[in-house]
């Protein structure tokens, strides 16, 4: 096993799988153990890119030189080589070789970088809003898959947060590759079912609940002004804390032999629509104008 230094000042080089340094990293992909360190890891040159960009805490940073292949990897690369120090303290640099890059990258994730970040504090104390806020709210959505669409779509229609109550950690590597970075700057926190709902009333949010046995379709309701959208998982729907008394339930239209749609895919449509609402009067001005 080599591990060692030269010259002086040159990032750490570390040939064997089996280092303890890769071992300790490989450790983070357990929930148990992000949660004891409070530090998660970003595969791939653009989640990591987003990462840096948007202030994340990079503890340290693994690269394989001869797996950077992506302009995303080598711009991470290069922000690395530049003694990129955003909180005036260096990022503890690791080359690696492609064999004990391997041992540390996730499936296919194979462009040369992996980050160890703090994970973000992700409190409702911590959040604000605008006047008229779009916020999605997740129950006990398992998927890191799913969770991680979700924060996509809710960075692609400009949804101002995003509240997972239960399921997985939002800082589960595989929500980060699956959110391709966008959860770093997408203002995002955890809570229960009771404290969330509580704290969408008391700032005035609507409440709409998604429901396959709801009676109003999703175009039927008013996705303006500040709501809140709250999606449970596929196998579980959602709990009693959103039947409560001015939860307004709402519906896809579903004409095949399937139920429901996948949660991300729901999300998706329900993100749409309310941004088509709240930027119809915009669309049709600027057709006007045409």
């Amino acid at each position: 096993m080599r591990e060692e230094r030269a010259p002086e000042d040159a990032p750490l080089a570390i040939e064997s799988p089996s280092n303890p340094r890769i071992k300790a990293a490989v450790r983070l992909r357990e929930r148990r153990e992000r949660e004891s360190t409070g530090l998660t890891l970003v595969d791939g040159g653009r989640e990591a890119l987003r990462a840096i960009e948007a202030g994340a805490v990079v503890e340290s940073a693994f690269l394989c030189p001869p797996l950077l292949a992506t302009v995303e990897a080598r711009r991470v690369a290069e922000k690395l080589g530049q003694s990129f120090e955003p909180y005036g303290a260096p990022i503890d640099l690791v080359e690696v070789s492609e064999r004990a890059f391997a041992r540390l990258a996730y499936g296919d994730r194979a462009d040369g970088v992996v980050l160890v970040v703090r994970s973000p504090r992700a409190r409702l104390d911590d959040i604000e809003l605008p006047p008229e806020p779009l916020v999605v709210v997740t129950e006990d959505v398992e998927k890191p898959g799913n969770v991680g669409a979700i924060l996509r779509s809710a960075d692609a229609v400009g949804a101002d947060a995003v509240i997972a109550v239960g399921g997985t950690d939002l800082f589960n590597p595989n929500v980060i590759r699956a959110s391709v970075g966008t959860i770093f700057s997408m203002t995002v926190a955890s809570a229960s079912a009771v404290d969330a709902a509580g704290w969408l009333r008391m700032r005035g949010i609507r409440i709409l609940a998604s429901r396959v046995d709801a009676d109003r379709l999703h175009v039927e309701a008013d996705l303006r002004g500040p709501v809140a959208i709250v999606l449970g998982s596929e196998a579980t729907g959602l709990s009693d804390a959103w039947r409560a008394p001015g939860v307004e339930a709402v519906r896809l239209p579903m004409t095949g032999v399937a139920d429901s749609l996948n949660v991300s895919a729901a999300a998706a449509v329900l993100l749409y629509e309310a941004w088509r609402q709240r930027h119809a009067g915009v669309a049709s001005s600027a057709a006007e104008s045409r």
